[in-house]
């Protein structure tokens, strides 16, 4: 009874104090402070902000660089594809003019691009390899800036009047050509004959070499100009298809939807995201993925946190039996320690914050670095799409992985703080 009558008046001091009052961050810092024999508790205790800090710094660095592949893939294939896409049902589309001129009365459409697309083999003295060639006008192509705002030699100028063709850097390296050599496209529809399809051939002169950035389009397109493609290809006066370029890509839906009222049913009409559904359905199941599996580490981290305070109250429960005796409410206790785990994840996650955002901010000499030290080439364009390593920072996504880091770090505190509050100071001194 006697015992059971000095815990209760244990549980109510004479004065109280406030929460998180000076006296408990001044015992939760010297708790944090590393003496001779508690050094295997902060050793726990280091592993654990180490544990935190790269957890969350690894996850901003890998979504941010899964956002820059994203953003950088998805301006690049709309950089050079139209938005949307219309083609003639049933009949040679012979009105191309007339339908791209109604199609660019839409409000918000930039341009309506007719084309012709065809598959060639490209050789050389050299080399022989596949290409795509894209038969466009002079007003066509320049209007894509992904193309003719990165010609590296020659021009575009006087393209509509020249036989020239214009290719990527890396076809052209493919092929041992440069600018004003003589390449010749092999079609496999040709001329007729009584003896069956006879494939078409033809020199062309490079009168442009571009570099999109991304290799697989720098290495297979080739544009021509729009009479000479429908003579190559023995279309005539008709075209492929109209591509079509809108302002806000992603609202491609109501676009399309205006453009089918303006030309009527007789044509049929595709927009991006149905062309690239399964490719970016993918990038999103990717990405969702690696979160998942990322923030496990930040989880680890926190279960340490967790071991180590548990540590830290076993080995402090003369302390707290002494500061109950003194006066100290279980609340007090119970934030002392909560102040202690606090801290290490806090600090923890926005140490991981500012590393992570340091280093997507110089990935790229990071990159370089990295690839100089182990004489390796890192993310090989050729089989990434990418020239360069992108990192795009979402505010939002980093505001999630830190509150969440946050989050963790103080959740991972409550039970060791409540085991301690719970202490019964007479049985931590009854063998002292």
């Amino acid at each position: 009874m006697a015992a059971g009558h000095s815990a209760d008046a244990l549980d109510k001091p004479s004065k109280e104090t406030g929460p998180f009052a000076p006296f408990e961050w001044m015992l939760a810092l010297r708790y944090l402070r590393a003496r001779r024999k508690e050094g295997f508790i902060s050793v726990i205790a280091g592993f654990s902000f180490i544990g935190i800090m790269l957890g969350v710094a690894t996850l901003i660095i890998v979504m941010a660089v899964m956002n820059g592949f994203r953003a950088d893939l998805f301006a690049k294939i709309l950089g050079l594809n139209g938005h949307v896409v219309v083609l003639k049902i049933g009949e040679p589309f012979k009105d191309f003019d007339a339908v791209a001129k109604s199609i660019e009365k839409v409000k918000g459409v930039q341009h309506a691009l007719p084309l012709i697309e065809g598959q060639v083999m490209v050789s050389s003295r050299v080399q022989a390899t596949g290409g795509l060639v894209r038969g466009m006008s002079e007003d066509g192509v320049k209007s894509l800036s992904l193309v003719s705002g990165n010609v590296r030699f020659g021009t575009l100028d006087g393209f509509d009047t020249s036989p020239g063709i214009a290719i990527g850097t890396r076809l052209a390296n493919a092929l041992g050509a440069g600018l004003d050599d003589t390449i010749t496209l092999v079609s496999p529809r040709g001329a007729t004959t009584p003896f069956g399809t006879a494939p078409r051939t033809k020199a062309y002169q490079i009168k442009a070499i571009f570099e999109m950035g991304m290799s697989e389009y720098d290495r297979t397109v080739i544009f021509m100009p729009l009479g000479e493609a429908q003579k190559f290809f023995s279309k005539r006066d008709a075209v492929d298809f109209i591509e079509v370029m809108v302002d806000n890509p992603e609202r491609v839906a109501a676009y399309q939807a205006e453009i089918k009222g303006e030309i009527g049913r007789t044509f049929q009409t595709t927009d991006w995201k149905q062309r690239n559904e399964t490719f970016f359905k993918v990038l999103e199941i990717e990405r969702l993925v690696m979160f998942i599996i990322l923030s496990l580490i930040i989880l680890v981290a926190a279960l340490n946190i967790i071991s180590g305070m548990m540590m830290l109250v076993k080995d402090k429960s003369r302390d707290i039996a002494i500061l109950r005796t003194m006066g100290a409410s279980r609340g007090a206790v119970m934030r002392v320690f909560l102040i202690t785990g606090a801290a290490i994840g806090v600090v923890g996650t926005l140490a991981g914050f500012a590393l992570g955002v340091v280093f997507c901010w110089n990935i790229d000499a990071i990159k370089g670095f990295v690839a100089w030290l182990t004489s390796t080439e890192l993310f090989d364009p050729s089989i990434y799409y990418l020239t360069k390593l992108p990192a795009q920072i979402d505010p939002n996504e980093t505001a999630m992985i830190v509150a969440m880091g946050l989050g963790l770090s103080i959740l991972a505190t409550i039970y060791p703080s409540w085991r301690a509050s719970t202490l019964d100071p007479v049985e931590a001194l009854r063998y002292e």
